[in-house]
């Protein structure tokens, strides 16, 4: 079971994957600019009714 372990960190360790900079931006971007929109639409909702 070690064994496995072992290798299978190892051959994680020994792959190297380049990430697009860009890409990953432009992905927090959208998800912000989602995430506010639905706040604001909740706020939004959230205007025209009575508190209880």
């Amino acid at each position: 079971m070690l064994s496995t372990l072992t290798t299978t960190v190892l051959a994680a360790e020994e792959t190297h994957h380049e990430v697009n900079q860009a890409l990953a931006w432009g992905i927090g971007v959208l998800t912000l600019g989602i995430l506010f929109g639905l706040i604001f639409a909740l706020m939004a909702f959230g205007a025209g009714r009575e508190h209880s």
